[in-house]
């Protein structure tokens, strides 16, 4: 019996400080939580007309990838007329400016002759003065004529404007993903025609509680899972207008160095750990008598808890005022009367 004894108390001579050195500590309650949606375009955009007119062609259909061409023409006959004559216009008034140049440097030689004989009192006043008259009227219908080249060379820039109109264009690199005219068709100014997606990004909508926003802002990209496989995602914008009803923030992520399929609708899964109510401790610190449940501190003290969920080789317990975040634990040892 003698050797027994000394046989037990020796084991728990050599157990003790093995507790000691597994360094058992109580820490705050920590859970996993995972964050899904789907993704999208970055941004999307309404193609519509600014003119009316019949379409002529239309370049793209839905899914295709829009290139240096426009998603489609209207037919600008009307207006290739409009500009045609303005040119017209122009050239005459660039001629009428010309005329009208020559015949202001003629008058002013005239003037210059008539005024040479009149100093020499071989002209009379009057031829003068209508000499001077007829110089004056030369330059104000040179003037004319330089502020209605002005205002036809407006007009043509107008003209021209409108012209590019008739072309609604798309932004290179988007996807049309609505389409809603055919050419033939007759299209009035301000008509929706199609929708385009930019998927060159693709960016993810979540609703996030505060605690999950917390966990959200790293500095380093996340790692996401989209359509199963490894991903990288930041933060593209943060809404702080709280939703009442679900009391979440609206997130956007944007997905880095995505090199899958670029596409709307592909499962994106993020697994965060966040602060959860409760503490955390480990199971080998748990002594679990007849369904009572107890840990002990440094020194001998046994503290009962309640057992809320288990994670791993942790155990979630309810808050426990004996315990706080950092609390060292032991291992109550085995009573020598149960080791047979």
């Amino acid at each position: 019996m003698g050797k027994l004894i000394a046989c037990l108390w020796a084991g728990l001579v050599i157990v003790g400080p093995a507790w000691a050195q597994e360094g058992l500590h109580v820490q705050a309650a920590r859970k996993q939580v995972v964050l899904s949606g789907y993704t999208r375009g970055r941004a999307v955009q309404t193609l519509a007309c600014e003119v009316a007119g019949k379409v002529t062609q239309v370049n793209y259909d839905v899914g295709q990838v829009v290139g240096q061409k426009p998603f489609l023409e209207i037919d600008p006959t009307f207006v290739d007329f409009q500009i045609e004559q303005a040119q017209w216009t122009l050239e005459k008034l660039t001629v009428a400016r010309s005329r009208g140049a020559a015949h202001l440097a003629y008058l002013q030689k005239e003037y210059q002759r008539v005024d040479t004989l009149h100093q020499g009192s071989v002209a009379p006043l009057s031829k003068l003065e209508g000499a001077a008259e007829e110089l004056d009227q030369a330059r104000l219908a040179l003037q004319t004529t330089e502020v209605e080249i002005k205002a036809i060379k407006t007009q043509l820039k107008e003209l021209k404007e409108r012209r590019g109109r008739h072309a609604v264009a798309a932004p290179a690199g988007w996807v049309i993903v609505e389409r809603h005219v055919e050419p033939g068709e007759i299209v009035a100014a301000g008509t929706p025609l199609a929708r385009a997606a930019d998927f060159t990004k693709l960016v993810v909508p979540l609703f996030v509680s505060g605690e999950e926003l917390a966990a959200l802002r790293q500095d380093e990209p996340l790692a996401v899972k989209v359509d199963g496989q490894p991903g990288r995602a930041r933060i593209n914008w943060v809404n702080p207008q709280f939703d009442e009803r679900t009391r979440k923030l609206a997130v956007e992520l944007v997905l880095v160095g995505h090199t899958g399929e670029a596409r709307g609708g592909l499962l994106t899964e993020l697994v965060l750990e966040v602060a959860a109510q409760g503490l955390m401790l480990p199971k080998k610190a748990v002594v679990n008598r007849y369904d009572n449940p107890y840990v002990v501190l440094r020194g001998g003290r046994t503290i009962p808890i309640v057992i809320l969920g288990e994670s791993g080789e942790d155990l979630l317990i309810a808050e426990q005022a004996a315990l706080p975040p950092g609390t060292v634990l032991e291992t109550a040892p085995v009573p020598a009367a149960s080791a047979r």
